[in-house]
Parts: structure tokens; sequence; C-alpha cells
């Protein structure tokens, strides 16, 4: 297992689960519903990651649309539930990984910019529960969400583990620079963003899917470095090293 690290911190779209093109479905189904116009499901991407306020908010700003976002956001959620329904699976390796982790003495937290209700539908199609990790985090917990590393401190410090010994599972650029700017270690799942755009963001282990990412972590021998946060990621009142956030990426 890779020395120094004792909890694992998992995003969940991307990491656990593949939802990009369900919420974008559901997503441009509400602004035609809602709002009588057509958007493209590319149109999203940039907000990945940053929770479904920006995810939905970007999108309107691009088409002048002012938005309700408890009425839209809430008619987004049910359609999204209606969406995935026997649809949405896990990425490979996924609930095992987690599992994993438990049996191997790792603390756990999810650590999700979605807002509780859509992580909640994702575990219930993953047929895992809130039990199943020792902390559960969502973008309803933290005022600043991604890239600024908010939700991964929060998670954290529920857990009881310093920063500098959890191990950050990402798939987006927003993710991976609000892992660095907590001063966590990240590993990039590279199915949202490529190596090369995870790595530039602070990831300093990759793989394709946590199938993959299980002889990295229980197997290798020493821990990845967690990177410097650059000074507008620095959590508020610092001076250096870590805390702040960072970048995009659609949940």
């Amino acid at each position: 297992m890779l020395k120094a690290v004792q909890a694992v911190l998992f995003d969940m779209d991307g990491v656990l689960v593949d939802s990009e093109a369900f919420i974008a479905e559901a997503a441009c189904a509400m602004f035609a519903e809602r709002h009588g116009i057509v958007v493209r499901p590319e149109e999203f991407r940039p907000f990945v990651g940053m929770g479904e306020d920006r995810y939905l908010g970007g999108v309107a700003e691009l088409h002048g649309v002012k938005l309700d976002l408890a009425a839209d956001k809430a008619r987004t959620y049910e359609i999204y539930a209606d969406v995935i329904r026997g649809r949405l699976g896990e990425l490979p390796g996924a609930v095992a990984f987690v599992r994993r982790c438990r049996a191997e003495g790792l603390k756990t937290a999810l650590a999700t910019s979605a807002d509780a209700v859509k992580a909640e539908a994702n575990l219930v199609e993953l047929g895992l529960e809130r039990g199943d990790f020792d902390a559960f985090v969502t973008g309803l917990d933290v005022e600043r969400k991604k890239p600024y590393p908010d939700i991964y401190l929060h998670g954290a410090r529920l857990i009881g583990v310093a920063p500098a010994n959890c191990l950050v599972i990402e798939d987006a650029v927003s993710g991976a620079q609000a892992a660095r700017a907590a001063g966590c270690a990240c590993l990039g799942i590279t199915s949202s963003f490529s190596e090369a755009e995870l790595g530039a963001a602070g990831a300093t282990l990759f793989a394709p899917d946590l199938a993959h990412a299980a002889p990295l972590v229980f197997s290798a021998g020493k821990a990845p470095s967690a990177g410097r946060a650059p000074d507008s990621l620095k959590k508020p009142g610092s001076r250096g090293g870590s805390g702040g956030r960072g970048a995009s990426k659609p949940r």
C-alpha cells in the first residue's frame, strides 16, 4: 500500500460512475421544457465538477437565460433520476475498490460537488449507501466548490486524517486542482480528461479506472507527492503551502 496514505477521498462522477452523459441529457431536457431553448451536451463540459449551480448557470449565461435556480435544479434532478434508472452502472472496479479500502484499514470519504439528491441517486444505482464511507460530503456542505480545496479539507477533517495523509481520486481538472490546493496527493482517473491535463492540475498517479488503480494504491511502495498549490488557490489567510482552489470540470 502507498506509504503515508491513511485515507482515500473519492470524487463520484467519472470515478465511481460515469453520469456525465446522463446529467447533460437531463439538463438539456430541463432547458427545453422550462426555458424553450435547445442546448447541446458539449456546452456543459467547461463546468464539469463545479457543482450543479455552476453547471446549469454557466450554460444559462451562454444563452442569456435567467434561471430560477432552485426550481430548475430540482426539475433537472427529477429528470436525472428517471434517466439513470437501470442505466447507470459502476465504472470498472469502483465498488470493489471502495470496499477494499475498508478492508485495508483506510478511512474513506465521498466528496462530490453534486448536491446530495444526485449523489444519493447514484449510490442507489451502484448498490452502495452512505454507510459505506466514513464521511459523506456534497456540494451543499461547502460554500466554495472545486477547484477550491474546501470540500477535501472538510472531508479530511470529518474523518480525522491530515490532508497530507489523504489520497484524492479525481477525474476532473477542477478536482485535481482542489486536491493539490488542499495538500492532498491525487490519483487522476482519465475518464473525462487526459493524463496531461490532470497532471498539469496536480495529479501524480494515473489510471483509466479504479480496477487499474488498485495495484497503484495497494501495492506501490512510495506515496505520491501532494504538489504545491498556486497562490490563487491557497486557503483564506494562508501564506504558503497548501489550501485554495482552482479549475474546472463538470461534476
